[in-house]
């Protein structure tokens, strides 16, 4: 996988993992690394799928209907890379929050529900749920932090909200930020998943 890794909190601290949405890429969301955590270790990803020319993190059938197969497969593909990213770049792999706009906060809400302990925290702006029924691992210990548009076109509220509901229900602590922006990823937002990061 394409990606930046800054150095900055060495081997014992903790690690930002930024993970950009449709047609993003990986230099996107740095400048929010420097707002949550500017001294923390910084692995910022690009998705390895393109959909007429934008990088995506896996596939979707069409707008809000995710290519469930292939959304399994490229979150065992990053949660692999984490597992070798750690060892190679010489980071805390317990120590990761995620980052995720849109489509990447979606893999990332799928890294959770596929896999235990696979992120210390994340910061998730405009998610949906990635899978519907099934079961999650045990998520006791770990930290989420929702953003949300009452009036998002493509995320609508209720995504959000049963988003909230699974991931408590498999033992999160989950604080869910509303925003009345549509989809768009908001200073506001960001200012408020730093003073939550902080906390």
């Amino acid at each position: 996988m394409k990606y930046i890794y800054e150095e900055k909190a060495g081997p014992n601290g903790p690690t930002l993992l930024l993970l950009h949405g449709t047609g993003g890429i990986e230099s996107d969301l740095l400048p929010l690394a420097g707002i949550i955590d500017p001294n923390a270790n910084v692995l910022s990803v690009r998705g390895n799928v393109l959909e007429n020319g934008m990088p995506r993190f896996f596939r979707r059938l069409e707008e809000g209907v995710f290519d469930e197969e292939d959304l399994i497969k490229r979150t065992e593909e990053l949660h692999e890379f984490l597992n070798e990213a750690s060892q190679k770049l010489g980071f805390d792999r317990k120590q990761i929050t995620a980052i995720g706009y849109s489509n990447g906060a979606n893999i990332a809400g799928s890294l959770l529900f596929h896999y235990k302990d696979s992120l210390q925290k994340a910061i998730l702006h405009h998610p949906m749920v990635p899978r519907k029924g099934i079961d999650l691992p045990d998520l006791t210990g770990t930290k989420v932090f929702i953003a949300a548009g009452d009036n998002d076109p493509m995320c609508p509220p209720e995504e959000a909200e049963e988003l909230q509901q699974l991931l408590t229900n498999g033992g999160a602590d989950v604080d869910l930020h509303w925003e009345s922006n549509g989809h768009q990823l908001t200073m506001n937002e960001v200012k408020a998943a730093a003073s939550w990061y902080a906390n």
